[in-house]
């Protein structure tokens, strides 16, 4: 059986990218969430293997979401996904206990890569 995953990302089309990259890949997407309020209690809910989730998004930003989630549980493996230009941001993440990070626009290759590291 697949890996579960969860995807964190305000932007529709986005979720809708990386859905398709990982479903074509034998992932299953156990669900979706548009802001990290969601993103926290959906990862409460599914207890999924990975998350993939934004950096910047409204009500609760990816890097706030990612602590809150790693306070709960400390084995989550969470990938953040950012655009070009934000590095400051990705350094805070992976030090918050993010395992790796995605840039927009995403590549299958990439992600994948990403998430098979993730996930060993």
């Amino acid at each position: 059986m697949g890996k579960r995953i969860l995807i964190v990302d305000d932007a529709a089309f986005m979720r809708m990218m990386i859905k398709d990259i990982l479903t074509k890949n034998g992932f299953e997407v156990v669900g979706e969430a548009q802001d990290g309020n969601q993103a926290i209690s959906l990862y409460n809910e599914l207890k999924p293997d990975l998350v993939t989730m934004d950096i910047t998004m409204p009500e609760m930003d990816g890097i706030t979401a990612l602590k809150e989630i790693k306070a709960g549980d400390p084995n989550a493996q969470i990938i953040m996904c950012s655009a070009m230009g934000q590095q400051a941001m990705v350094i805070d993440a992976i030090q918050a206990g993010a395992k790796d990070f995605i840039v927009k626009p995403f590549q299958a290759d990439r992600v994948i890569e990403a998430i098979q590291k993730a996930l060993n």
